[in-house]
């Protein structure tokens, strides 16, 4: 029996312009009550949603640039890309009322309420939304009221449009009186991953014309834990996107690794499907609203403005081979072992190296490395660094190693440039380790501009307090009809 061959159908990424909710994030949210008179230099330094669209790595999120087309450094204040707009090959950025109404939209509890005003502009402008027939609208009307006496009852959290920190938009309640896991701020968090995560399926379901009820499986790989005080991470984001999205045959799980999730995601998707266990396997991830706003201090210092007033959400769709999309090679899969090691030349030589040199394939003939795609104009302030700089400067340095380059700093330079590109993604991990450059690869293995992409994932164990581990993954993505390898001509 011939087995399928598992193949990127689409991929699609969504951003959602937050900045009232940006003081919701984990680090806002402890630091400004402690340093009160730094609020209102956080709230002077939000964008507005004009500037979120223009700002370049944005767009290159969207899709409308390849990473390797952003202009110099910096990028804070740079003209907007030719052709800016709210709505990209891969997906949109949506504004933050639109946003409100569409956490209104997935809430099945009655934790939302809108401000009126707010409600009506939100179901007017997602009434217009290109997706507006598999919203359902009707929440948005049904969650209207008082937001703003919601917002004085114990464990409620008031949201805010932009920097009006002086009237509130929404509110959203706690389902429990004791129960953390249940809490506003934690309701916040999920029901924010869950709508950007739906939005992104939305999008992947109209860009590639596949049947909402074809989709047998989705697979969430957020950052998210959903789950009440006894099985406090138990949950299942996935089957609830799958409902949103209409998915009404599918089932789900959620894959939980920290930032390196999303590979091992994709890796299961794809084995499942070329198992033949189901047909087309969908992975999503929505946005950490933990994470917006978590790197405020350095922004502040040097006079930015909050750069991470973002949420993303990612989709992407494996199914059988169509003869056109990118083959996901199953038989190319790097895994971090135990014994691998914790250094960062360790981490990248299971995942880079050892599977490259298992299928004969040299390094230099990966068009590609997508690995952790941070955007360091975010990072840096805080004293992060170059995340991705970093990550390409030690594959050239094991590619030289490896003998795939002349080993001097001028061809480990030439092969950062044309196998390495600039992070552009928000510091939300799951999706800046390699998940974010899927539209991209697609886009790259389906017009002839390369015939091979790694997609490497990281994940930091450690900050569980359960092992002093990291972990991570890596896959190729392969042209269609790529059968220059002998050994392997159908990439098995």
């Amino acid at each position: 029996m011939t087995m399928p061959e598992p193949v990127l159908l689409g991929a699609t990424q969504v951003l959602a312009h937050v900045p009232g909710l940006a003081i919701h994030g984990s680090k806002p949210r402890r630091e400004l009550p402690r340093h009160p008179e730094v609020e209102g230099a956080f709230l002077a330094a939000l964008r507005s949603f004009d500037d979120a669209v223009a700002y370049p790595p944005h767009q290159v999120f969207l899709g409308a640039l390849h990473p390797r087309q952003l202009p110099p450094r910096p990028w804070v204040g740079a003209p907007a890309p030719d052709g800016t707009s709210r709505f990209g090959p891969a997906g949109e950025i949506m504004p933050d009322h639109e946003f409100l109404g569409l956490l209104a939209a997935v809430d099945h509890f009655g934790l939302v309420t809108l401000d009126p005003a707010v409600a009506e502009q939100a179901a007017v402008a997602l009434a217009a939304h290109p997706l507006a027939k598999h919203l359902d609208l009707d929440r948005i009307d049904a969650a209207t009221g008082d937001a703003a006496a919601v917002a004085t009852r114990p464990g409620s959290l008031p949201l805010h449009l932009g920097t009006d920190h002086g009237g509130v938009a929404a509110a959203v309640v706690s389902a429990h009186e004791a129960d953390e896991a249940l809490s506003a701020v934690v309701l916040l968090d999920n029901l924010a991953a869950k709508a950007t995560a739906a939005l992104a399926l939305l999008h992947v379901l109209r860009s590639t014309g596949v049947d909402p009820t074809s989709v047998d499986y989705v697979i969430g790989c957020g950052e998210e834990a959903i789950g009440d005080r006894y099985q406090r991470g138990g949950g299942n984001m996935a089957k609830a996107v799958a409902e949103v999205a209409g998915l009404t045959e599918a089932s789900g799980m959620d894959v939980k690794n920290f930032c390196a999730a999303p590979i091992p995601a994709l890796v299961m998707a794809s084995s499942l499907v070329a198992s033949g266990v189901f047909g087309r396997v969908a992975v999503v991830a929505g946005g950490s609203l933990a994470k917006v706003g978590m790197k405020f201090q350095g922004h502040l210092r040097h006079g930015l403005p909050i750069l991470e007033d973002v949420l993303g959400g990612a989709a992407a769709l494996i199914g059988p081979d169509d003869g056109v999309s990118p083959r996901v090679r199953l038989d190319s899969v790097g895994r971090h072992k135990v014994s691998a090691g914790g250094a960062g030349p360790q981490i990248m030589e299971a995942l880079a190296v050892e599977p490259l040199r298992r299928l004969g394939i040299p390094m230099a003939d990966v068009n590609d490395y997508a690995t952790e795609l941070h955007n360091p104009e975010i990072t840096e302030p805080q004293g992060s660094g170059d995340v991705a700089a970093r990550n390409y400067k030690l594959i050239a340095a094991l590619a030289a190693r490896a003998g795939s380059i002349v080993a001097d700093k001028e061809a480990q330079a030439g092969f950062v440039a044309e196998h390495g590109m600039p992070g552009f993604a928000p510091t939300q991990g799951h999706l800046a380790s390699a998940q974010c450059y899927l539209p991209h690869a697609r886009a790259r293995l389906t017009s002839g501009g390369g015939d091979r992409v790694m997609l490497l994932a990281k994940g930091s164990l450690f900050l569980g307090r359960m092992s002093q581990l990291s972990d991570g993954m890596s896959v190729l993505l392969e042209r269609n009809g790529n059968d220059d390898n002998d050994d392997n001509p159908k990439g098995r």
